[in-house]
């Protein structure tokens, strides 16, 4: 009797213990609307899957830099990442395109572009090239602006301003020809940057400046909106195979789900950290930002990005 209670123990062990675990980082920390809707991912991925996937969440780059956990996915560890197109653009070009500036207008927009058939051969082609799965890519973060000491109203007003961008192409020419000295750095090193003056400058939306307390190492926020920051949730193609269809469809649905939720979630945040910044002191500019849409346009050619630029504004405009 006493080996059978055994067993039976053992097998109520194995129904509760997640069949998948499934550890996810982010950048980000956790007061972002961002992180909050990946909290709700995981809530919604348990829940649906009965607890056979277990999900952790990781803020402020605890796994490491997007780059270390997209090279974790690589290998088919059992990581997702938050993350921008420019860094899956190494692997397929067109991802890079997400990032170019004023490629939309707004969410709505790139929610119409990432959930495309367009937007599906990419993923197709990245799950090939690189083994990366994309789960969804509809987590808006909102637009990007200029942070510096200094007021900015135009290209010329950036000339030799060090400003921290992610390393990808696509980031780096966009900078470039915003009229500001490009100078990579990962997200996590640029309020000390700031502060001991290595770099003059940098760019970001509003949740993420105010996440890291950037308002205390600047002192203007010009209002530019070069780049709607939309990303995606990316694992590891090899560990999604693994799961059996009906958890896919979980992992993707939610992934969905959560990502409109943050998005909406960030966009209705946006107006509160404008006003908590400003009365950190920050000065934030409305400005016409025609000068640098105009000066930005070059970046499409230069990157190879004119024929796809034709075929997303296509998509848009249907």
């Amino acid at each position: 009797m006493a080996g059978a209670g055994l067993a039976s123990l053992a097998a109520a062990a194995s129904v509760n213990a997640a069949d998948f675990t499934l550890n996810v980082n982010t950048a980000l920390t956790t007061d972002d609307p961002i992180y909050k809707a990946l909290v709700s991912f995981k809530e919604g991925v348990e829940k649906r899957s009965d607890g056979r996937i277990e999900v952790k969440v990781y803020p402020s780059s605890q796994l490491g830099s997007d780059e270390d956990v997209l090279e974790q996915a690589r290998a088919g560890g059992p990581v997702a990442v938050v993350v921008d197109g420019g860094r899956l653009a190494p692997f397929v070009k067109e991802f890079g395109v997400l990032g170019a500036p004023y490629v939309a207008k707004d969410f709505a927009e790139l929610r119409k572009l990432v959930t495309s058939p367009l937007f599906a051969e990419w993923e197709k082609n990245l799950a090939a090239a690189s083994g990366h799965q994309v789960f969804s890519f509809n987590w808006f973060q909102g637009q990007r602006h200029l942070l510096t000491n200094k007021p900015v109203a135009k290209p010329a007003d950036l000339a030799g301003v060090r400003m921290r961008t992610p390393g990808a192409p696509v980031w780096l020419e966009t900078v470039r020809a915003l009229g500001a000295t490009p100078t990579p750095l990962p997200w996590t090193e640029v309020y000390s940057a700031l502060q001991l003056k290595a770099i003059d400058g940098a760019e970001a939306q509003h949740p993420a400046t105010w996440g890291s307390k950037l308002y205390e190492v600047i002192s203007h926020i010009t209002k530019t909106g070069h780049i709607n920051l939309i990303t995606g949730l990316v694992g590891s193609r090899a560990w999604f195979e693994k799961l059996p269809p009906d958890l896919q469809k979980v992992i993707r649905e939610e992934a969905l789900r959560a990502g409109d939720e943050g998005s909406e979630a960030t966009i209705k945040s946006l107006e509160t950290y404008e006003k908590m910044m400003a009365e950190k002191g920050v000065t934030i500019a409305e400005i016409d930002v025609t000068p640098f849409r105009e000066a930005t346009q070059g970046v499409y050619e230069k990157l190879g990005y004119s024929d796809l630029k034709k075929k997303i504004d296509q998509i848009l405009t249907q």
